[in-house]
């Protein structure tokens, strides 16, 4: 029997559970307003930038709003996402999350221009299929919709028929699935976006491997990618200013 080493938690990660718990035990409620960087450090005897990094995880996954010149508050929520525990993804320092999206971003929009040159009716039937599973999860569960987004960009990488490539992204695919996971919510809430319009852009570039439009299927991954990196650095920001 093998066991995983076991790693010593870091400062924000404890503080962004300790947070997390008193919003889902109610201690904390929505509208309600946190104490500013300064004092919670001071409460929680940890430096600033841990706050900052334990705010800005609790914020990508949706517990947390900034409201400009006012502070950060509780924002409302659905209870069942609050009841899941905090994604090691969004724990992640914001850098390594970022330097995750610009992988995503290299490695996908290569597999979105790749896909369309080598693409197959199968391999459009199985993006296919992924479409049909997000559209389904509008109106019903978004851990439906995860895993069809995940299925999605996974039958592209296969369209590839590069072996070399499918390896890489299977060796990361850990660390990806993650953050697609937390990628999702953050381009959902961060852009105040609806699960139609994620659907659309998915679809666009599904429609740009059907019909070989090499540059129009890059385009498109590399803007789909893009905006959401463009939404962390906003949320992820350790400017002073940014959290009174």
């Amino acid at each position: 029997m093998k066991f995983k080493q076991v790693h010593r938690k870091k400062l924000y990660e404890q503080v962004a559970e300790q947070i997390q718990e008193m919003i889902t035990g109610k201690e904390l409620k929505p509208g309600d307003k946190l104490a500013s960087v300064p004092e919670l450090a001071e409460q929680f005897g940890v430096g600033r930038s841990a706050i900052r990094e334990a705010l800005s995880a609790l914020r990508a996954m949706g517990y947390l709003e900034m409201r400009q010149g006012e502070g950060t508050f509780v924002r409302e929520f659905d209870p069942g996402t609050l009841s899941r525990p905090i994604s090691p993804a969004v724990l992640m320092k914001s850098d390594q999350i970022l330097e995750l999206l610009e992988v995503r971003k290299i490695m996908e929009v290569g597999c979105a221009g790749m896909a369309a040159l080598r693409r197959t009716e199968q391999d459009l039937e199985a993006m296919g299929e992924a479409l049909v599973q997000m559209k389904e999860s509008i109106h019903e569960s978004e851990e439906k919709g995860e895993q069809a987004d995940l299925a999605f960009h996974q039958s592209i990488a296969e369209a590839t028929k590069n072996k070399m490539l499918m390896h890489f992204m299977q060796t990361l695919s850990k660390a990806m699935q993650g953050t697609m996971r937390e990628s999702r919510r953050i381009w959902l809430y961060g852009e105040k976006a609806t699960l139609e319009r994620l659907y659309q852009e998915h679809e666009g570039i599904f429609l740009a491997i059907r019909e070989h439009e090499q540059h129009l299927a890059q385009e498109r991954m590399f803007q789909h990618i893009a905006k959401v990196e463009q939404v962390l650095r906003q949320m992820m920001k350790k400017d002073p200013p940014a959290f009174p």
